[in-house]
């Protein structure tokens, strides 16, 4: 798919159709699922001793020892929220040091046994995960994996992740996906995506390339991660489970249904041995001296530590634990999930823009006001400035978060919320969906409701008996636009709001449609939407309101979704999956598509432009009009 790297300057907003000239700096909000704090500690090996590695605050995470104990190197977001950088400090926390400076993704890092070398996962140049190699002597860099004959099929997954040394230099161990095909879980039936890892290793030149796991293994049964050397090189060892792993592994309600296990592979012969037995996700493993070996282990968001000879006490918000080459110490991440302030600034990967957090599906009304999904609180239905002042609500969810029996961090629950606002062009009356959605939709009522900006007047528009949502008004106010959700009543609908009529409009396995502002031009009277595709790829469309003019806008074999318009109908915005993950899907935590960044295009699919890239899952955007962008820069600190 022909696009632009980095982002072009232009004024954007959602759901505004008067114009305006553009500010000096526009203003782009967007929501991110990941930690919002991450700090390192160390430990000894009995979880006594627990200290702050680093006495400076920073976003921090993915540390490594280095083989002689001397250095820990590990991923920052120093320089920003979103923007990470690879940094090497002393074990005692004294001359910390940045090694890396790019607008890219750089992590989980790995040095050399003579410390000379850093090996690091970084998607710079391509946007795609590639193995790099920093030789710390001469500043040199140069990627590893980005030879042709390590590359993969670039229509297919192609991602390098966790670098691994051994212990005699001669060998990088590393996971990738390249050449696996994009594939959802449950056998296809959603939209996420699964990553069927292998374990490979190859030379530091970039020779000898050797594929271990996965072969004499079913196509599409494993996934194989987190690689890690014995100390005599004979042995990697990996966690190793059924390719849904990927999946349930990163979502916390699921999380208590996977498996996998620690194994260990010959590097001779490739054969694998199962080192654990049972139920539960194990991750993170390591040898360990004495024929020892230690691994996390992870349920919702808890997570503790085990050796081979048994448990020890740990904090239940560490991450990624890594032993020192003796076993005496291991360094960790302790992380935090409670929500980012409304407009808390993120990393701005091109100086025109700032960018801002925002909470889930946000809309602005023509005065400039900004209504939202607070699922950072219960998934209730809020209006607020747009610098996140003089915040209300508006329709109370139903909950398990609103009932007070949610854990710290976003709410969960696709059961009684309250979904995508849009705005009347009064700017006094929203519509807004309310139910059960996503993959609770099938057991769930959900539909469609009309609601004043106070609260008042709340109104059923489709029936409380089937599942339909994700609406949207035309411009003029006199229709709107919907999914509906039922055997034989899948795809669009158009209702007319004065005599509630209803006609189809698709009857595909279409969602979320935006009417465009457009009053002309390429985008003018045209709907957007998701369509999943009969491979099961999910790919964004346009259509005229009479159901005329079909126009497929994305075409990449993985999956495009969530598109909105511009405040003029100019561009459209829209979540992409095109350059695969930045780590194994596993290690992440509630991140449904860890893989997802910003982009924004023409209503004709051209002039494909990456707006975020991040390692984070980065989504539903909104550039703040004119009428409120001088609220919208009063931004929380």
């Amino acid at each position: 798919m022909a696009h632009g790297n980095w982002i072009s300057g232009f004024a954007l907003s959602i759901g505004i159709l008067a114009s305006a000239p553009a500010m000096a700096k526009d203003v782009l909000l967007f929501n991110r699922i990941g930690p919002t704090k991450s700090q390192l500690y160390v430990a000894n090996a009995d979880g006594s001793g627990e200290h702050r590695l680093i006495a400076t605050d920073g976003f921090d995470y993915a540390a490594r020892f280095s083989d002689d104990g001397q250095w820990i190197v590990f991923t920052s977001e120093r320089n920003g929220r979103g923007q990470s950088d690879i940094y090497r400090v002393r074990a005692d926390g004294s001359a910390l040091e940045r090694l890396t400076d790019d607008p890219a993704v750089d992590d989980q890092a790995a040095m050399s046994p003579d410390n000379r070398y850093v090996a690091f996962m970084s998607d710079r140049g391509s946007h795609r995960a590639n193995i790099w190699v920093l030789d710390l002597q001469t500043r040199q860099l140069r990627n590893l994996t980005g030879a042709a004959p390590i590359q993969g099929d670039p229509a297919k997954p192609d991602g390098f992740y966790r670098p691994s040394w051994s212990p005699d230099g001669q060998w990088i161990a590393f996971t990738s996906d390249r050449n696996t095909e994009w594939k959802s879980h449950d056998k296809g039936a959603a939209w996420e995506h699964l990553q069927e890892l292998s374990v490979y290793i190859v030379h530091p030149d970039g020779t000898g390339l050797k594929r271990l796991s996965g072969e004499g293994v079913a196509t599409g049964g494993v996934t194989t991660g987190s690689p890690k050397w014995s100390a005599d090189g004979k042995q990697i060892i990996a966690y190793q489970g059924d390719v849904e792993l990927s999946w349930l592994s990163r979502v916390d309600q699921l999380s208590m249904k996977a498996t996998s296990q620690i194994v260990a592979i010959d590097v001779a012969t490739g054969q694998a041995k199962e080192l654990t037995s049972g139920p539960g996700v194990k991750l993170n493993p390591q040898f360990l001296p004495d024929g020892r070996f230690a691994y996390s282990t992870k349920s919702a968001q808890i997570t503790g530590i085990m050796y081979s000879d048994g448990a020890k006490p740990f904090p239940a918000n560490l991450r990624e634990p890594s032993w020192s080459r003796d076993g005496r110490q291991v360094v960790y991440e302790r992380i935090d999930n409670l929500p980012l302030a409304q407009n808390t600034p993120l990393y701005s990967w091109n100086d025109k823009f700032e960018y801002r957090y925002t909470d889930v599906f946000p809309m602005f009304a023509r005065d400039g006001t900004l209504a939202l999904s607070n699922k950072d609180v219960d998934t209730s239905l809020v209006v607020m400035k747009a610098d996140g002042s003089d915040k209300r609500l508006v329709f109370q969810s139903t909950t398990h978060c609103a009932a007070g029996k949610n854990a710290s961090g976003q709410c969960g629950d696709m059961i009684g919320v309250a979904l995508t606002p849009s705005w009347f062009p009064d700017s006094k009356k929203l519509v807004f969906s309310f139910g059960g959605y996503w993959r609770t939709r099938d057991q769930n009522v959900a539909n469609v409701k009309m609601i004043n900006r106070d609260g008042t007047g709340v109104e059923d528009l489709t029936s409380t008996t089937s599942n339909t949502g994700f609406a949207s008004v035309s411009p003029d106010g006199k229709q709107m636009v919907y999914r509906s959700w039922a055997k034989g009543d899948e795809g669009l609908r158009i209702m007319d709001l004065d005599t509630r009529k209803v006609r189809v409009l698709t009857n595909d396995w279409d969602n979320v449609p935006g009417w465009s502002p457009a009053a002309s031009g390429p985008g003018a009277g045209r709907i957007v939407f998701t369509r999943k595709q009969k491979d099961g790829n999910f790919d964004i469309f346009t259509i005229k309101a009479d159901g005329t003019g079909l126009l497929r806008v994305t075409n990449f074999p993985a999956s495009d979704a969530h598109a909105v318009w511009s405040w003029d109908g100019s561009k459209i915005l829209w979540s992409s999956s095109e350059y695969g993950f930045k780590d194994e899907g596993a290690l992440y935590d509630n991140s449904f598509q860890p893989y997802g960044q910003v982009w924004s295009m023409n209503p004709d699919g051209s002039g494909k432009e990456m707006l975020t890239d991040s390692r984070w899952e980065d989504s539903l955007p909104a550039f703040v009009p004119p009428v409120a962008s001088k609220g919208a820069k009063k931004a929380t600190k």
